[in-house]
C-alpha cells in the first residue's frame, strides 16, 4: 500500500494504488544500509524543499517530506512512526539485486503566486532511479549552527507539507523496500482522518515461537503461512491480525481466495494461526505482516509472497526476473516531465499516468497540480527562482542560482531553516542580477531543503546528494581448515568507510559483544574473523555492498584422532577403588567423561586426570551407584570411548531390621501382613521364599513373595490359621549366598460355641447352659457374652456387659408369652467370636387364675350341669380349656369328669347315682399348667326338677312379619321348660306346608323358608308342652308382591288443554294395599313416555298444560309397598288438543312418504381424552323408520361391555367411554341401519395419560405398587359393570 501524505492542514492524503497484472516500471530512490540505519534511528529527519508563497503572507520554508524506497536491505522505514522489527534476510534475498535500468521521472512543482504577478514556470525536477535520499542532521550538526541567525518568518497556521512517493518493486521483500501495495482492493485504504492520529504502539516482546516464512508459488497455486504463540503464561487467547502492505487488514478480505484459521492444542498449550491463499493471482505478490497482541505485549513478523507467472514463450517476459539478473549494465532512460503530462491529461487518466510512472502520492501531486492551474502571481523580488530540486554526486559541487528583479535587495540563504554563513564549503557569488551559492564537496548531510529570501519573498528547492555504489575490488577466497583454528575472510571495496554486510548461508552474521564473529575494517579492506573455529562454522560466507556481492565457502573439519588404548570394562567389589584410563593421539585434545549419558564432574571422591595422551578417571571407594556405562568424548571429535563398570556385593538378609523377639511375627487372622526385610547384594540377588518344602511364588493370589532393589517382601492379604509356621529366605548372586528364617504366628478369635440349651422357663425368666468352643483361637477364653431377642425380631440385645465366666446364665425381665431365642459369644484376648446358633425358641409362661362364678345350671336324676365364667387373669399363655372334677360327699377322691379339655364354660356331668350328693371343682388349663381350682361351696343333690314351658316371642315377631316374594324367611322363637318340651307348628289349624323347614332344640324352635311365596302368608300357631303344662303363641306372616296394572283406563273428557282420566284399581294388589298411581303421557308423533305425576292416590285425574295441536296417549302404573306394577294400562283412544272456539277441518290428503335411509347430519369428530376421565363421542342421524344404531371400535362391534354406555335420543347418538385408558384409543365407528339402507361415520380417539404395565415397569415402579394399581383399575371396571347390570 502507498504511504500516506500529509495535507497542508495536517490531515493525511490517501493514495489509490493501481492493481494490474502487468509489471510496472521500477522507480526508486536508493538508500544505502548505513543511511537507512540513520533514518531508522531518527524518524523525524526529513528532506525539505522550500517553496515561495503569496507575497501577502509571511514567508516561511514549507518542508516536503520524501518517503523513499530502497533496493538494498535496510533495518527500518524512513517515515513509519511505528516500532521497527528487523527480520532476518531469508534465503533467496541474501544477494543484492543487479544494477537495473533507471527511468528518470521529472517532477515539476509550481507554487501559487500573488495576484497580479507574472507566472514563472518552475523548472522540472529530475529524479533518477539511483538518487539517494539521506536523512538531514539536526540543527546542532550544521557547520553554521555556531553563528545563530534569526529564522525566516513562519506562515500562519502552516505545517510541514509531506510528499510521499512510494515506488513499487514486487521482487523485493518489505524489509528491503518501503512499498506497501494492496492485493484485493483498489480502494482508498484507511480513512485520512485516522492517519493523523498518534498510534500508541505497545512495547515489543517475544510472543511468536514460530513465525511465517516467505515463500513463492506459481499463478493459480495454493500456499499457507503459519504462526504459533505459546500460551503457557497467557490467561486468554492473544489477538492476531494479518496485513497486506502496511495497513490493509486481511480479516475483511476472506473469501474463496483467502482463509484465516486458528486452533489451540491443550496439551502443548500452543495457539496456531494460519493464513491460506488459494488459487493465487499475480497481483497477490508482495509483503505481508503478522501482528500478535496480548495485553501489554506485542510482536510482529513480516514475510513476502512471490507469485511466479508461468511463461508460455519468449513474448511473455517477467520484468521482475530481469531485475534479479546479475547484470551491471546500466541503461539510460529518457527523462519524462510528469508535471507536463498531468497538466495536459484528462482527469480520468491521472491514475493510469501515476501507475505508469511510479507516482504513489497521486493525491498530493494532483493538489499541487490544481494550484499550478490557478493564475500565477508575478514575483516582485525574483526574476528567476530556484529550480524545485537539484541533484549532485557525493563529493561533487553544486551551484544554486537565482535572478533578482531588484539587485539592491538583501539576500539570505537557509538550509533546513538555518541561515548559511560564508565558509570554504559555502561560497556566495554575485554576477549582475544573479546570486549564486556554491556548495563544495557535497556529502550526505548536504542532502537538505534550501531556501533563499529576498525581502518579503522566498523561494525554496531541494538538494539530493547521490551516493555512488560501493563495488567489490577483491573477492573473498575459499577457506579450508580444521577445528580450533583461526579463520580470516578478507575483502576489498572501492570506497573507504563503506558500509557492508556479512552474511552466512543467506543470514546476516551477528557481530555483537558476545558473538563469536569479529568484523574489522581498515581503509577499503574488510575482514571477518573467527578465532576458534568449530565444525558448525562450515558454510558459505558472503559480503554485500551497494555495488555487488562476493562469497566464498568455508570448510571446517575435525583433526584425525588415533586411539592408542581404549577403555576396558571392569568388575569391582563394593568399597574397592575404581580406575578407568585411555590413551589418544593427539595428546593435547581435552575431553569429557560421561556416566549413563550424564556429564561427570570432579569431586573429593572422584578424580579426573589428563596428562598428555593419557586420560584417567579414579574413584577411591566404589559404591553401588558407580556402576553403569562410562564414555569418554574427545572434544571436537565424533569418536567416543566406552566401557561398562560392574559393582558386585555378596548378598545378605538384614533380619535385625524387623526388631521382633526370636524373629517371630504375630498377626491377627483376617489382617493383611506385609513383611518387608531389607536385603543387599550387587548384582541384585535372586530371592526365594519357602514354607517347608513349598516355594512361595510372586504370582500367588493371597500369599506371594516380591523382591525389590533393596528389600524383599512377603505379603499375606488375609491371614489365616494355616499361615502359621517357619518361613525361609534364600538369597543368591554371583558373589555368594545367604539364608534366614522368620516365624509367623497367626492368632484368631475363638470358634463360635454350640447352641445353648434352655433347661427351665418361668413367667419372665429362664435358665440356660452351654459348652465352651472347640477352638479358643490360640488364646485362653476370657468369658462369654449372652444375647437374646424376640423370635419375630431381628435385633439382638446384650444381657451382660461384664464377661460371664461360667457356662450357665439366667436371663430375666422377659415378657410373658413372647417367644425368645438366646445365643452366646466367646471372648479371648484377640476379640469376640462369631455368635453361636440361636437356641430353640422358648416362651416365658405362667398359669391362669382360678375360674369364677361356678354355679349349678341344671340337675336331672343322673346328671348335673355346671356353668362358670373364665378366670380374671389368663396371662400370655392363653387358655387351652377347662378340667371338671367331682367328688361324692363323704369321700376325698376327685374324679375327672371330662377326659379332654373343654373350651366352653358349661359342662354336664353324666352317670351320677340318683339322689347322691356331690362337690364339683373346675380348673383352667394352659401351656404353663393347671390353675388353682374353683369348688362349689355346698353339695349338690342329684335329682331332676320340673319347670313349666314358656315361649319368649321376640319383639319383631309380635307384629305382622312382612317379606317379599322370593326372599328368605328365618324365624327363631326361644322358649324354656324342663324336661325338654315338645314343639308343634300349625297354620290356621292345619299342618304346615312341606316347603317350610322346622328345627327344634332344647331352648328354641326355628322356621326356615328358603324362597318365600304368597301362599306362605297366614297365621302360624306354636305350642310348647312339658307333661301336662303347655304354652302357645301365634305368628302373622305376610308375603307381598308387585301389584297388577289398573283396570279400565279411559279418557273421560277433553277440553282446552286439559284431559280427564278415570280408571279402576288393579285386580291383584300384590297382597299389599295400593298406595298410589303413576300417570304418564306420550305424544303420538314420538311415542316417548313422560311422567305426569307420581304417588297419586285417587282413581281419577285431570291432566293440564297439554300442548295445543298435539295428540296424546296416557298410561297408568299401580304402586304398593313393593313398588310399581310391572306393566301399565294405556288408553285405547288418544286425546287431541285443539284450540278453543275453532273447529278444525282436517283436509283430505294423501299421506306423504317420510321414509328415508339413514343420513348422518353431524359426523363424529376426532377426539383427545384424558386417561381416567369419562369421554363421549356424539353424532346425529336422520332416518325413517327409526334406525338401529351400532357402535364399533376398530371394526369390532361393542356388545355388553360395561366400559361403554350408548344413548340415542331424537336422532342424537352418544357413546360414553367410562374412565378410558390408553388401550381404549383407536378408530370408533357409528353405524345406523334401517330397512332402506345404512350409513356410518368414523373418528379417531386418542387417550392421553395413564400408564400401562410396560410403562410402569419402565419407570422403575416396584412390582407390588404395579399390582395394586392394576387391581384398583380392575375393581373400578367391575363396580361399573355391576352398577350397569343392576340398572
Amino acid at each position: 500500500m502507498p504511504e500516506p501524505t500529509k495535507k497542508d492542514d495536517g490531515q493525511p492524503e490517501e493514495i489509490v494504488a493501481p492493481d494490474s497484472g502487468d509489471a510496472p516500471s521500477e522507480n526508486s530512490v536508493v538508500l544505502t544500509p548505513k543511511e537507512a540505519k540513520v533514518a531508522a534511528k531518527d524518524t523525524d529527519a526529513i528532506v525539505t524543499v522550500t517553496e515561495p508563497e503569496a507575497a501577502a503572507e509571511t514567508p516561511q520554508p514549507q518542508p516536503v517530506v520524501i518517503v523513499v524506497t530502497e533496493l538494498e536491505p535496510v533495518e527500518g522505514e524512513v517515515t513509519d512512526p511505528q516500532p521497527l522489527v528487523t527480520e532476518p534476510v531469508e534465503n533467496g534475498h541474501s544477494e543484492p539485486e543487479p544494477t537495473q535500468a533507471k527511468k528518470h521521472v521529472k517532477v515539476t512543482e509550481v507554487k501559487e503566486e500573488e495576484p497580479g504577478t507574472s507566472k514563472v514556470p518552475a523548472p522540472s525536477m529530475k529524479k533518477s532511479a539511483d538518487t539517494k535520499a539521506t536523512p538531514i542532521k539536526d540543527k546542532d550538526d550544521d557547520v553554521t549552527a555556531s553563528t545563530p541567525s534569526p529564522p525566516p518568518p513562519a506562515e500562519d497556521g502552516s505545517t510541514p507539507k509531506k510528499l510521499s512517493i512510494d515506488l513499487p518493486n514486487d521482487s523485493d521483500p518489505e524489509s528491503t523496500r518501503g512499498r506497501k501495495d494492496s492485493v484485493w482492493s483498489l480502494g482508498d485504504g484507511q480513512p485520512p482522518e485516522e492517519l493523523d492520529k498518534q498510534i500508541d504502539t505497545p512495547p515489543l516482546s517475544i510472543l511468536l515461537i514460530e513465525k511465517p516464512q516467505s515463500g513463492s508459488i506459481n499463478v493459480g497455486g495454493d500456499i499457507s503461512f503459519v504462526a504459533k504463540v505459546e500460551a503457557k503464561d497467557l490467561l486468554r487467547k492473544p489477538t492476531i491480525k494479518w496485513f497486506k502492505g502496511k495497513w490493509m487488514d486481511l480479516a475483511s478480505k476472506t473469501g474463496k481466495h483467502l482463509q484465516l484459521k486458528e486452533s489451540f492444542d491443550r496439551f502443548t498449550k500452543i495457539h496456531t494461526f494460519e493464513m491460506h491463499i488459494i488459487k493465487a493471482k499475480e497481483n497477490y505478490a508482495g509483503n505481508y505482516r503478522c501482528e500478535v497482541t496480548y495485553k501489554d505485549k506485542f510482536d510482529s513478523c513480516s514475510f513476502d509472497l512471490e507469485v511466479k507467472e508461468v511463461s508460455d514463450g519468449s513474448q511473455n517476459i517477467d520484468i521482475r526476473s530481469a531485475f534479479k539478473r546479475r547484470e551491471h549494465k546500466q541503461e539510460e532512460v529518457p527523462e519524462v516531465d510528469v508535471w507536463e503530462i498531468l497538466k495536459n491529461a484528462r482527469p480520468d487518466e491521472y491514475e493510469k499516468i501515476a501507475f505508469m510512472y511510479g507516482i504513489t502520492d497521486l493525491r498530493g501531486l494532483l493538489k499541487r497540480l490544481k494550484k499550478t492551474k490557478k493564475e500565477e502571481k508575478k514575483s516582485e523580488a525574483f526574476a528567476k527562482r530556484l529550480e524545485p530540486a537539484y541533484q549532485v554526486d557525493k563529493g561533487g559541487k553544486i551551484r544554486l542560482v537565482v535572478d533578482l528583479a531588484d539587485p539592491t535587495v538583501e539576500l539570505k540563504w537557509y538550509k533546513n531553516g538555518q541561515e548559511i554563513r560564508p565558509t570554504p564549503k559555502y561560497i556566495f557569488e554575485h554576477k549582475g542580477t544573479q546570486r549564486i551559492m556554491v556548495i563544495n564537496n557535497c556529502q550526505i548531510n548536504d542532502d537538505a531543503a534550501y531556501s533563499v529570501t529576498a525581502g518579503e519573498e522566498k523561494c525554496t528547492t531541494e538538494l539530493f546528494v547521490k551516493e555512488l555504489p560501493v563495488n567489490i575490488v577483491k573477492q573473498l577466497e575459499p577457506v579450508k581448515t580444521t577445528v580450533n583454528e583461526r579463520i580470516e575472510l578478507e575483502c576489498e571495496v572501492s570506497e573507504e568507510g563503506a558500509k557492508v554486510k556479512w552474511m552466512k548461508n543467506g543470514v546476516e552474521v551477528p557481530t555483537g559483544v558476545r558473538s563469536r564473529y569479529r568484523v574489522k575494517s581498515e581503509g577499503t579492506k574488510h575482514w571477518l574473523i573467527i578465532d576458534d573455529a568449530t565444525k558448525d562454522d562450515t558454510g558459505t560466507y558472503s559480503l554485500m555492498a551497494t555495488g555487488g556481492t562476493t562469497e566464498a565457502h568455508v570448510q571446517v573439519e575435525l583433526k584425525p584422532l588415533k586411539i592408542l588404548m581404549d577403555l576396558q570394562s571392569v568388575t569391582v567389589l563394593l568399597g574397592q577403588p575404581l580406575k578407568l584410563n585411555c590413551e589418544i593421539y593427539p595428546g593435547n585434545v581435552p575431553g569429557r567423561w560421561y556416566k549413563n549419558g550424564q556429564l561427570i564432574q570432579p569431586s573429593e571422591r572422584l578424580t579426573i586426570i589428563h596428562r598428555t595422551k593419557n586420560h584417567s578417571l579414579d574413584i577411591e571407594s566404589s559404591t553401588i551407584h558407580d556402576a553403569g556405562d562410562y564414555t569418554f568424548v574427545p572434544e571436537g571429535y565424533t569418536q567416543t570411548l566406552s566401557a561398562k563398570v560392574h559393582i558386585i556385593d555378596p548378598p545378605r538378609v538384614h533380619l535385625e531390621a524387623l526388631n521382633v523377639q526370636d524373629n517371630t511375627v504375630t498377626i491377627v487372622a483376617g489382617n493383611k501382613l506385609r513383611l518387608e526385610i531389607p536385603i543387599s547384594g550387587e548384582p541384585a540377588p535372586r530371592v526365594v521364599w519357602m514354607k517347608g518344602e513349598r516355594v512361595i511364588l510372586d504370582s500367588g493370589n493371597r500369599v506371594r513373595a516380591e523382591t525389590f532393589a533393596d528389600h524383599t517382601c512377603l505379603t499375606i492379604d488375609i491371614a489365616e490359621r494355616e499361615d502359621t509356621g517357619n518361613y525361609k529366605i534364600v538369597l543368591q548372586n554371583e558373589a555368594g549366598e545367604d539364608t534366614a528364617s522368620v516365624k509367623i504366628k497367626v492368632v484368631d478369635i475363638p470358634d463360635a460355641p454350640e447352641a445353648p440349651l434352655v433347661t427351665d422357663v418361668g413367667g419372665d425368666w429362664c435358665t440356660m447352659t452351654w459348652e465352651p468352643p472347640r477352638y479358643d483361637g490360640g488364646s485362653p477364653i476370657l468369658g462369654y457374652f449372652i444375647e437374646r431377642k424376640k423370635k419375630q425380631s431381628s435385633r439382638w440385645m446384650r444381657l451382660n456387659f461384664d464377661l460371664c465366666k461360667e457356662t450357665t446364665f439366667e436371663p430375666k425381665k422377659m415378657i410373658e408369652g413372647v417367644p425368645y431365642e438366646v445365643r452366646i459369644f466367646a471372648v479371648n484376648a484377640i476379640g469376640v467370636s462369631k455368635p453361636s446358633e440361636p437356641s430353640k425358641p422358648f416362651i416365658p409362661l405362667a398359669v391362669t387364675s382360678e375360674p369364677t362364678m361356678l354355679v349349678v345350671d341344671d340337675v336331672t336324676d343322673t346328671t348335673v350341669t355346671m356353668k362358670w365364667r373364665p378366670p380374671d387373669t389368663i396371662g400370655a399363655a392363653g387358655l387351652d380349656g377347662y378340667q371338671v372334677e367331682y367328688c361324692i360327699e363323704g369321700t376325698d377322691e376327685w374324679i375327672l369328669a371330662n377326659k379332654e379339655l373343654i373350651e366352653k364354660t358349661r359342662y354336664t356331668i353324666t352317670g351320677l347315682p340318683v339322689e347322691a350328693k356331690i362337690l364339683v371343682r373346675v380348673k383352667a388349663i394352659n401351656a404353663a399348667g393347671a390353675s388353682p381350682p374353683r369348688t362349689t361351696q355346698h353339695s349338690i343333690l342329684v335329682k331332676e326338677v320340673i319347670e313349666p314351658p314358656k315361649i319368649r316371642i321376640p319383639r319383631h315377631l309380635k307384629q305382622t312379619f312382612i317379606r317379599k316374594v322370593g326372599e328368605v324367611v328365618n324365624l327363631v322363637v326361644p322358649f324354656v321348660g324342663k324336661p325338654r318340651p315338645k314343639v308343634n307348628w300349625l297354620k290356621e289349624g292345619q299342618p304346615i306346608d312341606q316347603t317350610i323347614n322346622i328345627r327344634n332344640s332344647d331352648c328354641d324352635s326355628i322356621m326356615f323358608i328358603r324362597k318365600a311365596e304368597r301362599k306362605h302368608s297366614g297365621k302360624y300357631d306354636l305350642s310348647v308342652q312339658v307333661e301336662n303344662h303347655i304354652d302357645t303363641a301365634t305368628l302373622d306372616i305376610q308375603i307381598v308382591d308387585l301389584p297388577g296394572p289398573p283396570q279400565a283406563v279411559k279418557i273421560e273428557e277433553v277440553w282446552g288443554n286439559n284431559v280427564a282420566l278415570d280408571w279402576n284399581p288393579p285386580k291383584d294388589n300384590g297382597n299389599a294395599p295400593i298406595i298410589g298411581y303413576t300417570i304418564q303421557k306420550a305424544d303420538k308423533k314420538t311415542m316417548e313416555w313422560y311422567t305426569c305425576i307420581e304417588h297419586y292416590h285417587r282413581t281419577c285425574i285431570t291432566i293440564s298444560d297439554l300442548v295445543v295441536g298435539n295428540e296424546y296417549f296416557f298410561r297408568i302404573y299401580s304402586e304398593n309397598m313393593v313398588g310399581l306394577s310391572e306393566s301399565a294400562t294405556a288408553t285405547k283412544d288418544s286425546a287431541l288438543i285443539v284450540k278453543e272456539g275453532l273447529q278444525l277441518k282436517i283436509p283430505e290428503y294423501n299421506d306423504r312418504d317420510f321414509t328415508e335411509p339413514p343420513i348422518f347430519t353431524q359426523p363424529l369428530i376426532n377426539t383427545f381424552a384424558v386417561a381416567g376421565y369419562n369421554a363421549t363421542l356424539n353424532c346425529s342421524v336422520r332416518a325413517n323408520p327409526r334406525p338401529k344404531v351400532i357402535w364399533m371400535k376398530n371394526k369390532i362391534t361393542i356388545i355388553d361391555d360395561p366400559r361403554y354406555r350408548m344413548f340415542s335420543n331424537q336422532g342424537v347418538c352418544t357413546l360414553e367411554i367410562r374412565k378410558p385408558c390408553p388401550f381404549d384409543g383407536g378408530v370408533y365407528t357409528c353405524k345406523a341401519v334401517n330397512d332402506l339402507g345404512e350409513a356410518q361415520v368414523d373418528c379417531k380417539l386418542e387417550v392421553k395419560g395413564g400408564f400401562t404395565f410396560f410403562e410402569l415397569m419402565k419407570r422403575g415402579v416396584p412390582l407390588h405398587l404395579i399390582d395394586k394399581y392394576m387391581n384398583e383399575s380392575k375393581t373400578s371396571e367391575k363396580s361399573e359393570s355391576e352398577k350397569k347390570g343392576s340398572i
